[in-house]
């Protein structure tokens, strides 16, 4: 059965947890047989949660980012990026849930207009529910959201030299 209302969240922040917690959502309205998309913008990297995603019912994952991105932007990343909004804006429409992981990065970068996501984020439809995450997320976008979450770093081993974990960190 599909929401009544669908809400915006937004996980921002430096901190390490803003995927998981749009992924720990997912699995909650899967639960309760709502159907989930999770389109993961900037990443190319094989994860965990890719592997085992596309094997529940109801949970759509897909990467978009180019593989091996280092931060360092090519003609590619814009148009990987720009096919995920024409992605994105099908998806929500056939969605209950649907997470747009790392947008606010791709926002960041200038991957993405913060126009056209200010724009689907006004226009979804009434019963979607949409989870924007990543870093920097712009005030405009901000106010336009219903639940704001801002993860903050404390501590991380990356900064004593420990690499991301496999099956930890992704």
């Amino acid at each position: 059965m599909p929401l009544k209302k669908g809400f915006v969240h937004i996980y921002t922040g430096n901190g390490k947890g803003k995927t998981s917690a749009a992924l720990g959502l997912c699995l909650r309205a899967i639960g309760r047989g709502l159907k989930c998309c999770f389109l993961q913008f900037v990443k190319g990297k094989i994860t965990g949660e890719m592997l085992v995603a596309n094997r529940l019912s109801n949970f759509e994952f897909i990467q978009l980012g180019r593989p091996g991105f280092d931060f360092k932007i090519v003609d590619e990343d814009y148009i990987r990026a720009e096919n995920g909004i024409k992605l994105a804006e099908e998806k929500i429409k056939e969605s209950d849930v649907i997470v747009l992981d790392e947008i606010n990065v791709a926002i960041h970068l200038g991957l993405i207009p913060m126009e056209k996501v200010v724009k689907l984020v006004k226009e979804k439809p009434e019963s979607v529910e949409l989870i924007l995450t990543g870093r920097h997320a712009k005030k405009e976008i901000i106010e336009l959201a219903d639940y704001v979450t801002e993860i903050r770093l404390l501590k991380h081993p990356f900064y004593r030299g420990v690499h991301g974990r496999e099956g930890i960190d992704y």
